[in-house]
């Protein structure tokens, strides 16, 4: 079954394809929609999310700058889901420390706030990663 791209889908270029690949599937929870073997890039999803990750000296880099740890300074990466206990284990499971523990916090969005019960993790290149469960809409306080 063939998946559809989004009109925005960010290609991550990581050090290390098999641990990154290993985090974003076993842990993380992302399906494989399809690779390329001899780039060691993957195109991947998670619910309605899409990445790609492609590793750095294989096929072609996009290099601006040095590409230091940690990679993707100044982005972070939201990532919707129905739940974040089930990402909260697994990352526990594996002795994987949140970057921002679990929070829930109220955005205004013009005239009311909408609600996310949220943390961060970096991936294993200092990526942010920014999961989100949705908690609603409530009036302005």
């Amino acid at each position: 079954m063939e998946s559809i791209s989004n009109a925005l889908v960010p290609e991550l270029s990581i050090t290390d394809f098999a641990r990154s690949l290993d985090f974003y599937v076993r842990i993380l929870g992302f399906v494989l929609v399809y690779q390329r073997e001899e780039e060691s890039f993957a195109y991947l999803s998670l619910g309605q999310a899409q990445l790609m990750i492609d590793q750095i000296g294989k096929g072609r880099t996009w290099k601006t700058a040095a590409l230091e740890y940690p990679l993707g300074r100044g982005v972070n990466f939201q990532i919707a889901v129905e739940r974040i206990d089930p990402l909260l284990e697994r990352l526990q499971q594996n002795n994987i420390e949140l970057f921002l523990p679990v929070e829930e916090k109220w955005y205004r969005k013009n005239n009311v706030e909408v609600g996310n019960r949220q943390f961060l993790v970096q991936d294993p290149d200092g990526y942010l990663l920014r999961f989100t469960e949705d908690l609603g809409v409530r009036s302005l306080k």
